[in-house]
């Protein structure tokens, strides 16, 4: 169930806030007269939806790349050319 407090709050409970959105890596919602107004969360509850966010955009691309065209690459071919791809600029940043 989301937490939901008076954006008054935010000033009033700061501290009380911050252990929260820590501890349960959750938002808190707050409220400016009886409306929604703005959500608070930890800086690695947010990093954790834009990674999810980007992620799911990624594989949305991916699947409309893959209704668009019939080549199919195995997992040898992909993974060979990672491997390569990673030894290209390990060599890069080595010289």
């Amino acid at each position: 169930m989301p937490l939901i407090r008076p954006v008054s709050d935010l000033r009033n409970n700061f501290a009380d806030i911050s252990r929260v959105v820590h501890e349960t890596s959750e938002p808190v919602f707050l409220t400016k007269n009886g409306y929604g107004d703005m959500v608070v969360m930890s800086i690695e509850a947010y990093e954790r939806k834009q990674f999810e966010s980007e992620l799911c955009f990624k594989l949305k691309e991916a699947e409309l790349e893959a209704k668009s065209t019939d080549v199919r690459y195995s997992h040898e071919e992909v993974f060979s050319d990672l491997r390569k791809n990673i030894a290209d600029k390990v060599s890069k940043d080595n010289a």
